[in-house]
């Protein structure tokens, strides 16, 4: 196949006739190859027929606006997309899907395919990805949030005149009266929809029409069994799987007693051809990758700690109205609202007065679930540590922890466990506790369930899996809920010594409103 001054395609086929019955904008040559208008529509006839290696004219048509220029497997993924009216992009977590989504979204709608974009998606995300990311790919598209305690600003954000609008998975439950206004469909971390006997499932099936476009992306499909396929495959490639569940489980998995099944030896093929059409790019293949990105996820403070964390700031700001702040005072404080948005406060006592952190739970749980490799989690208090360990191994999650109770001999068993044997999958550590020394690159995600102070230690923590040994290009999620966090993580960004600015970070955080 041959481009032709961007405009033609030129291909050399057995049946020529087969092209040009059905593309109008098509001739025979006297060579006997088929010249064909290099449009979208064209190429997804040829696709249509079979026809390999069809380039999409988003590679010659589209100047990919933004801030940043697109890597080569951004483009490959983008064009793809153009192509498929339904498809996953099953890209590993930090490869930068979200991108290649808005340039192939924004280029549809520059020929006038598409003119509404519904984005659903995780709470953790909506801003921190997708807004943000729609503001560096696609400035000049307007937006809007569809997530509000109000059914009726929900309603008002869905039936407005924005061009893409994003909503968290069981919202669209509240706009589903106005999905009908959109023409393209995007489901992030699809693996929120494996399962078709849920309500969110049920829903999102409802609510799509044949004309519309429909995309799922996750990095890790069907990662925790072959049957979590179905449910994806159901409103991708309903035709590729029987009509019943209980008919693809027989397919994938094999019944060794009454509660325990196993995966079929062809369940791998069987799941690849259910979950198609189908992109994927690893970490390893985007050579163009940075060694190192860093992702936000938003976990907005729940209504009890948003109580307290206002008494505390207000006594911040009265301090600060009345006396010196020393660097000690501010410290304190400072600290009182990072375990507060953590999830746990040290009274002056001693004790611990826990808060509701199912929402920050959730975050971490979703960047688990979409890690290819291994996951550090730091944690910089150590009662946070002992929740989350415990919740992880609720969750089926094999875990260990990290921390100064533990002994230099234990810790030692613990990092050869999780460099070299399948299990412990996540280790949740104390920062400070495990940043300086330790080779950790089986994992190549690293969580913060909340920041730290100390930028040197911020930096050698990062730095226990991007080493020497590292065959992965490793991401680093920032989860935030609070100003103070959102303020803190900023600064770690920068490499501000804050210890340096404790006083000025205190009195702004006082500030806050």
């Amino acid at each position: 196949m041959q481009i032709i001054d961007n405009k033609a395609l030129l291909l050399k086929v057995r049946e020529p006739q087969r092209i040009t019955t059905v593309i109008p904008k098509s001739k025979i040559l006297d060579s006997g190859e088929v010249l064909v208008k290099w449009g979208l529509e064209e190429a997804q006839v040829l696709k249509n027929l079979r026809i390999k290696d069809v380039p999409s004219p988003i590679n010659a048509q589209y100047n990919w606006p933004g801030l940043y220029k697109p890597f080569e497997h951004q483009k490959t993924t983008s064009s793809f997309l153009t192509l498929h009216r339904r498809a996953f992009v099953f890209n590993e977590q930090g490869t930068g899907k979200t991108g290649s989504v808005i340039w192939a979204a924004d280029y549809l709608m520059t020929l006038g395919i598409v003119k509404r974009v519904l984005v659903l998606c995780p709470l953790s995300i909506m801003q921190s990805a997708w807004e943000n990311d729609l503001f560096r790919f696609a400035m000049h598209r307007t937006c809007a949030i569809a997530h509000s305690y109000s059914k009726e600003k929900r309603l008002e954000a869905a039936n407005s005149n924005a061009e893409f609008v994003i909503c968290n998975f069981d919202g669209l439950d509240i706009i589903k009266s106005a999905v009908d206004k959109f023409d393209l469909i995007v489901i992030d971390e699809a693996n929120a929809y494996k399962n078709v006997s849920t309500k969110r499932w049920k829903i999102l099936n409802s609510v799509i029409k044949p004309t519309m476009w429909v995309w799922m992306l996750t990095g890790t499909p069907a990662s925790q069994s072959p049957t979590d396929a179905y449910g994806l495959a159901k409103i991708i490639n309903p035709s590729g799987v029987p009509k019943f569940f209980g008919a693809f489980r027989d397919l994938v998995m094999q019944r060794i007693t009454t509660f325990k099944w196993v995966p079929k030896n062809n369940s791998e093929t069987v799941v690849h051809d259910a979950l198609q059409p189908a992109i994927r790019f690893t970490k390893e293949e985007c050579l163009d990758l940075p060694d190192m990105t860093y992702t936000t996820r938003e976990v907005p403070l729940t209504s009890q700690q948003q109580k307290y964390y206002e008494i505390i700031r207000k006594d911040m700001l009265a301090i600060a109205a009345g006396e010196e702040i020393t660097t000690v005072n501010a410290a304190a404080n400072l600290n009182k609202l990072l375990q507060l948005s953590c999830g746990a406060v040290y009274s002056d006592s001693g004790e611990v007065v826990a808060f509701d952190a199912k929402s920050r739970m959730s975050a971490l749980m979703e960047v688990i679930e979409e890690a290819s490799h291994k996951v550090i989690v730091f944690v910089p208090f150590r009662h946070a540590i002992e929740i989350i360990a415990e919740e992880l191994k609720f969750q089926g999650v094999s875990c260990e922890v990290i921390h100064g109770g533990i002994s230099a001999t234990k810790r030692t068993e613990i990092f050869n466990k999780f460099q070299n044997d399948p299990d412990p999958h996540v280790l949740v550590i104390q920062p400070q506790a495990a940043a300086h020394g330790v080779t950790l690159h089986a994992a190549n995600v690293v969580v913060w369930w909340g920041p730290i102070t100390s930028i040197e230690t911020y930096l050698q923590a990062n730095a226990r899996v991007h080493r020497a040994g590292q065959r992965n290009p490793c991401t680093v999620v920032h989860i935030q809920g609070s100003p103070v966090e959102k303020r803190i993580y900023k600064m770690l960004s920068e490499k501000v010594d804050i210890h340096s600015r404790l006083i000025d970070l205190y009195k702004n955080i006082a500030e806050d409103t």
